[in-house]
């Protein structure tokens, strides 16, 4: 039997949206799960071999994906992605500000400042930028959803007994970025509710890559009331949500994804 077809407040048929930092990862996820709902869905990084490669993943499952090579802090070029976008498709409905990680290894007493400056402008200004540069490409149309990503880490620390002897755990500067996402969304969602734009943040828990050592991995899993650690799909449901005219009424908010890690 033929499922029946996706409801109005859930469907994206007919839209576009970007993710960025979209190659690989929870943002390949969260494109994933917008084509699987019908947007065409415009895959970008800063390496075109790996958003190529994403992007013809996606269509060989039928879905809609295109790939594009740009920094998502470099607001020249960000501007000229979306005008791009808006001149082959009349509009941008979705933003995904997916872009972001960590540089150094700093931590306490020995915060390097090129590190933290360094961290800022692949979390922060490539969320403000992709933000903004969306925003005035939906200003016109009175209708769009920006989201942000930030982390469990945005508004906890780390604990470090957690983490084998010698692992990299999150940095203070990251700590620091992704907190810093968590209010630049509440800001940007009282600036842009007045043009019905929407925009809220994806707080992710422990969605580790399959590199996390043995030891790391089951002590994250033991901190979570689900008792098992995040999959990248277990995005899909919060991207979707906020995404769709099903969230169309929630903005300036943060939806923590983490198998009730912080609920503890």
């Amino acid at each position: 039997m033929t499922p029946p077809p996706l409801p109005d407040w859930l469907s994206l048929r007919q839209q576009v949206a970007v993710v960025t930092g979209g190659g690989t990862h929870l943002g390949l996820a969260m494109a994933t799960g917008l084509a699987e709902l019908g947007a065409t869905v415009y895959l970008l990084g800063r390496r075109q071999d790996v958003v190529q490669a994403a992007a013809a993943g996606l269509t060989a499952d039928g879905l809609s994906a295109r790939a594009i090579a740009a920094d998502a802090a470099d607001e020249a070029a960000m501007e000229q992605v979306v005008r791009d976008i808006v001149r082959d498709h009349g509009r941008l409905d979705i933003m995904v500000c997916n872009a972001g990680g960590s540089h150094g290894v700093d931590m306490a007493p020995h915060i390097a400042v090129a590190d933290l400056e360094a961290t800022l402008r692949m979390n922060v200004t490539s969320t403000l930028v992709s933000a903004q540069c969306a925003a005035r490409a939906m200003m016109s149309r009175r209708s769009g959803a920006i989201i942000t990503i930030g982390s469990l880490h945005a508004t906890l620390g780390s604990d470090p007994r957690l983490y084998a002897p010698g692992y990299r755990r999150s940095t203070q500067s990251y700590h620091a970025a992704k907190g810093a996402i968590l209010n630049l969304t509440r800001a940007l969602a009282c600036e842009l509710a007045q043009h019905d734009i929407t925009v809220n943040c994806i707080s992710p828990g422990q969605i580790p890559k399959a590199t996390l050592n043995a030891f790391t991995r089951e002590n994250f899993r033991n901190m979570v009331p689900l008792a098992r650690l995040g999959e990248p799909r277990d995005l899909k449901g919060a991207v979707a949500l906020f995404a769709s005219t099903a969230g169309k009424w929630i903005t300036g908010q943060n939806l923590t994804v983490d198998g009730g890690w912080s609920a503890w």
